[in-house]
C-alpha cells in the first residue's frame, strides 16, 4: 500500500480542532481562559462556514465547550494537556484506492520543552484516527504538523531545528528524517531549512515550525513571510530562508514562484519581538481563514492571500489571542483529507 499526504488545499471531509483546557494556553484567570475559549471557537466558526468542524474536549470541559460552540461542531472526548491538534494530531493520508490513513508521530512538547506536558496529548494522534476511521500508520519520529509542508506531490519542507532537534530525534541524520517522510507521507523530496523565526525558536516556542515561514497555495508556488524591517531581528532570518528557498527545487525539479508575504508592521509586544504571520493560515473547501492583527499590514497581506488561493474566500480571525499563547490558526487545526485525489 502506497500512502501520500495531499495538499491542504485538496478537499477536506472535515476540519479538527482541541479545546483549550488548562496550562499555558488556558491562563491563570478567568479572563484568560474566556480570551482562550472565545479565540479557539472563533476559528472553529469561521471555518464551519466552508466544512464540518469537530473538537477533540476534555469529558469535564463537555458543558463549557457547548457554551461557546455552534451545536453543528462535532465534539469527541478525550482528555487533553493543550489545545495545538496541528502539533498533537494525526496528519492524514489517502491511497490510490480511496482509502484514508494518519500518521500517528511521536509529541514530545516540542522537543520535552520543560513548560509542557504531553501525558495525554501524545495519545491524540492515534484517538482522532480512530475516531475518522482512518488507518493507523506509526512512527517513530518525533514530529509535529506544524513542522513540515508538503504539496502533496512529493515535496516536503522540513527545518534542521525540528526533525534533528537532540531533544526530538538525537542522532539522526537528513537522509533517515527524509526515509522516514517518504515511508509515511509518499514525499520524494525534502526542502531544508536551517531554522525558523526568532521567538519561536525562543523558551516558548517549537525550535523552528516551518508552518509561520512558508505555505504552499498551490503547486510550484510558495508564500513566504518576509520581515521588512531591519530593527526586527526576522529581518536576517527572512532574508536567508527566501535565498535557500529561492535556490531550492520542488519534487519535480522544477523552481518555485515565491511570493513574498511581509510580516505585520508591529514589531514587538512588550515582551519580545513577536513571531506574528499570515502564513500561519488554514485552507478550506472553497474557503480560507487567515489570521489578522488589528495591524497596518492586514489588508494588504490578506489581499495577497486571495489572490494566490484564488476562487477561495477568505475569513480573518484576530490571531493575536493565539499568538499570546505560543502559535496561530494553522497551529490549533487539521484537516482531514476526503478519500481520493479529488480537489476542493
Amino acid at each position: 500500500m502506497t500512502w501520500r499526504m495531499p495538499a491542504e488545499t485538496d478537499a477536506h471531509e472535515r476540519l479538527w480542532m482541541a479545546w483549550p483546557s488548562g496550562g499555558y494556553t488556558l491562563g491563570a484567570t478567568d479572563a484568560d481562559a474566556h480570551e482562550a475559549r472565545s479565540a479557539w471557537a472563533a476559528v472553529a466558526h469561521a471555518a464551519l462556514r466552508y466544512e464540518p468542524v469537530t473538537l477533540v474536549v476534555r469529558p469535564e470541559d463537555r458543558a463549557i465547550a457547548k457554551a461557546y460552540l455552534d451545536r453543528r461542531i462535532g465534539v469527541v472526548e478525550a482528555e487533553l494537556d493543550d489545545a495545538w491538534m496541528r502539533d498533537i494530531g494525526p496528519s492524514f493520508l489517502t491511497d490510490d484506492d480511496g482509502r484514508l490513513g494518519a500518521v500517528d508521530w511521536v509529541f514530545n512538547g516540542w522537543g520535552q520543552q520543560s513548560w509542557a506536558s504531553w501525558e495525554h496529548d501524545s495519545k491524540i494522534g492515534r484517538t482522532v484516527a480512530d475516531a475518522a476511521g482512518a488507518q493507523l500508520v506509526s512512527s517513530a519520529l518525533v514530529n509535529e504538523g506544524g513542522g513540515f509542508q508538503t504539496d502533496g506531490l512529493g515535496t516536503v519542507l522540513l527545518t534542521e531545528t525540528v526533525q534533528l532537534d537532540p531533544f526530538r530525534n538525537p542522532g539522526l541524520t537528513r537522509a533517515e528524517v527524509e526515509a522516514e517522510f517518504a515511508r509515511t507521507i509518499g514525499a520524494r523530496h525534502a526542502v531544508w531549512l536551517p531554522r525558523g523565526l526568532t521567538r519561536d525558536s525562543k523558551e516558548f516556542g517549537t525550535r523552528g515550525h516551518v508552518d509561520l515561514v512558508a505555505a504552499i497555495p498551490s503547486p510550484g508556488t510558495l508564500l513566504v513571510h518576509v520581515q521588512y524591517n531591519p530593527e526586527h531581528p526576522d529581518y536576517e532570518v527572512s532574508g536567508e530562508l527566501l535565498e535557500i528557498l529561492r535556490s531550492s527545487r520542488t519534487a519535480d525539479g522544477t523552481p518555485w514562484d515565491i511570493i513574498e508575504v511581509p510580516a505585520p508592521q508591529q514589531l514587538h509586544d512588550g515582551e519580545d519581538w513577536v513571531d506574528w504571520s499570515y502564513i500561519n493560515h488554514v485552507a478550506l473547501n472553497g474557503g480560507l481563514v487567515a489570521c489578522s492583527f488589528n495591524d497596518p499590514h492586514d489588508e494588504k497581506a490578506l489581499r495577497i492571500l486571495a489572490d494566490a488561493y484564488r476562487g477561495r474566500h477568505v475569513t480573518a480571525v484576530d490571531a493575536r489571542p493565539l499568538y499570546a499563547r505560543g502559535g496561530g490558526i494553522h497551529c490549533i487545526t487539521q484537516q482531514q483529507p476526503k478519500a481520493g485525489p479529488a480537489r476542493a
